[in-house]
């Protein structure tokens, strides 16, 4: 992926900041969902998805219903969300499933779908703050209209913090877990992508800062793989030769064992869905507890 870059953009600079392990490109054993739905581990437990009229937010659901979860979706199409409550219910017929249509860089949509999806289900375990944009990866920011520009921030960066601030006080009652879909190039810079890059660097440090506030919560940013979306659609870089080999249901099956208690010991920190997370645990955990990495520092000493 770094030489398939570096011929992308042969001024990017970042591709080296990652965990040397095993890469995935499909679920893996130490992931693997089956378990958990033959379980129904998350029986009783409540999840909310922005972002989930389509891809990685609809695979999340589907996934976290299939383990006994019940589960609000919310997105701004309605469409969209109706088709993900279909499939969902194709999955788990005696499932739970609402859905709220929302914009999230609007706080009150946040607040009112959040408060509402508390008293369906009695509370909330777990929030998946999915929903994301970007602009093509091909612009200098001064050559880009500001307010495009700015767009990136308000949905990749406002809409977290407002799934954040209205989750909040219900985690909290629950202990539950909160996860904010990050991306690889929140690490990398090139040329014409500074507002989806920046923004993604942001999401990984007011990660950092729930940690640090709550200490009951356990949180995480997560790239989610080289998933074909929407988003990645827009960013051309597809149409460059780019590599986006990942189903969804790697990142939504990443999102499920991350919320099983297993991997705690990550709370605060950046995670990749392509990583074989057993060799991150057995070969990296005491290293990145010690130098307290995959966390956002400025590089002076070589970590």
């Amino acid at each position: 992926m770094d030489t398939q870059a570096s011929q992308i953009h042969p001024e990017v600079r970042g591709w080296k900041e990652i965990l040397p392990v095993k890469i995935y490109h499909e679920v893996y054993p130490t992931i693997d969902p089956t378990p958990a739905w033959n379980a129904r581990s998350f029986q009783g437990k409540s999840v909310f998805v922005t972002g989930a009229s389509r891809g990685i937010g609809r695979s999340t659901a589907i996934t976290f219903a299939k383990a006994g979860a019940a589960v609000a979706i919310a997105a701004r199409s309605q469409e969209g969300l109706q088709e993900t409550k279909a499939l969902l219910l194709q999955e788990v017929p005696e499932g739970r499933v609402v859905t709220y249509t929302v914009d999230v860089t609007k706080t009150s949509d946040m607040e009112e779908a959040m408060n509402g999806a508390v008293a369906t289900f009695g509370g909330l375990d777990v929030v998946i703050a999915n929903a994301g944009y970007s602009n093509s990866m091909d612009t200098l920011m001064d050559q880009r209209e500001a307010d495009d520009w700015w767009r990136t921030f308000e949905v990749n960066l406002f809409g977290v913090y407002n799934a954040w601030r209205s989750a909040a006080k219900h985690l909290r009652q629950t202990k539950g877990y909160f996860i904010a879909i990050s991306s690889i190039v929140a690490q990398v810079r090139w040329p014409g992508s500074s507002d989806y890059q920046t923004s993604k660097h942001a999401v990984n440090r007011l990660v950092e800062f729930i940690a640090q506030e709550n200490a009951d919560i356990k949180t995480f940013s997560l790239h989610p793989g080289g998933v074909v979306t929407e988003l990645a659609a827009a960013t051309k870089l597809i149409e460059q030769g780019a590599p986006f080999p990942d189903p969804p249901e790697l990142a939504a099956s990443t999102m499920l064992y991350l919320c099983s208690g297993r991997a705690d010991w990550l709370n605060g920190r950046y995670v990749d869905a392509n990583w074989d997370l057993e060799q991150v645990e057995r070969e990296w955990k005491e290293k990145i507890l010690k130098n307290d990495l995959l966390v956002n520092k400025l590089d002076v000493v070589g970590f």
